[in-house]
């Protein structure tokens, strides 16, 4: 049989299972030699459970590293957001060092900064010394969202019109870690000379066309807002100019992920992430009743956001194998970065265990 074209491998990767909206693969599927190359990495959000502490969540992020570096994983990133109830990764810099010296092999980093929130030296002397402390394994990924909502932005102190300055604050920053100050008189100490490697992080074309430009790796965050994914990576591939720190371009599609042991198990997992979701972003406040996340669900405000976790793949580990092979294809990747989004730690654990045995990253 011939190839299959763009349009057939979507309708095939976003087909509806049951009365979600749950893209997992039709039946025979297989992950093919791809598998064996695929780099898969890991985007952790530092989830703060029900009843859990900010301390929890940090403990699970070191379990969750010392697993993906157990199993053959290229990489776990850390977001940094604020003021969101559930997600403890404000302080990025900090976490990363908390995992780096729990871990021995395993690269970390940011996924991302959001740099209109620093100044550019300040992040570089962040990074500099993670990088000083753990050279060869630290990663910084920029993005110039404000990382939370416009009353946080504004306790930041942020300027509203920051972002505006994203492109020349990211050659400044770059000029820091590279030993090569754009501002005379100042150097990142320490920082100057680690060239700790960046990436773009995005959603948009903006930062397609600014890692191109700039000749950077870019990591597109499909796992939140699906819509430009495929322009987006088509346009940094064919503007990609090389770069001192890329020769090619290379690019990183981010997906959720619930891998169980039965379809049934993994789908009860996805209604409770999806339930949360809705809680998190639609009802903040009083904890919500099942049906009452249902009935939000169902509206189409609670369906927008839904589609938000559009590329999501849940299933045992043949269907989710299969469906990250097409995916990495459909968007054109060369790494995949997995937001294992199981409610409860072991659950999660347990989804890394079967991905990478799916994919012969190691044996379980």
């Amino acid at each position: 049989a011939s190839p299959a074209t763009s349009d057939e491998r979507t309708r095939r990767i976003c087909g509806v299972r049951s009365s979600l909206e749950v893209c997992v693969p039709r039946s025979g599927g297989h992950a093919g030699p791809m598998s064996e190359a695929m780099p898969l990495s890991i985007l952790d959000l530092a989830i703060i459970g029900r009843d859990e502490t900010a301390a929890d969540a940090f403990a699970n992020s070191v379990a969750l590293a010392q697993r993906a570096e157990g199993r053959g994983y290229e990489r776990v990133w850390y977001a940094e957001h604020h003021n969101m109830a559930s997600i403890a990764s404000s302080a990025t810099s900090v976490l990363i060092a908390h995992v780096a010296a729990h871990t021995s092999t395993i690269r970390l980093g940011a996924g991302g900064v959001m740099l209109p929130n620093h100044s550019p030296l300040v992040i570089a002397e962040q990074f500099g010394t993670l990088a000083s402390l753990h050279p060869g394994r630290i990663d910084l990924g920029l993005g110039r969202a404000p990382g939370s909502d416009q009353t946080t932005m504004r306790a930041l102190r942020r300027d509203a019109r920051s972002s505006d300055r994203f492109p020349e604050d990211v050659i400044e920053l770059q000029g820091f870690l590279r030993g090569d100050s754009k501002i005379a008189g100042v150097s990142a100490v320490p920082g100057a000379g680690t060239d700790v490697p960046l990436y773009i992080l995005g959603s948009s074309l903006f930062g397609a066309k600014l890692a191109a430009m700039l000749g950077l790796p870019y990591a597109f965050a499909s796992h939140f807002a699906p819509g430009s994914l495929i322009d987006a990576m088509q346009v940094y591939r064919r503007e990609f100019r090389p770069s001192e720190q890329l020769a090619e371009p290379y690019a990183i599609a981010a997906v959720n992920v619930i891998a169980a042991d039965s379809d049934e198990e993994a789908q009860a997992q996805w209604t409770a992430v999806r339930r949360r979701r809705i809680a998190r972003f639609v009802a903040p406040g009083p904890e919500l009743t099942d049906d009452e996340a249902d009935a939000i669900l169902a509206s189409p405000q609670g369906r927008q956001v839904a589609q938000m976790m559009h590329y999501s793949a849940v299933g045992t580990p043949h269907h989710v194998a299969a469906y990250l092979a097409e995916f990495a294809q459909l968007a054109g990747a060369d790494e995949l970065m997995i937001a294992h989004a199981s409610p409860m730690i072991d659950e999660r654990l347990h989804s890394v265990d079967l991905v990478a045995a799916a994919f012969a990253a190691t044996p379980v």
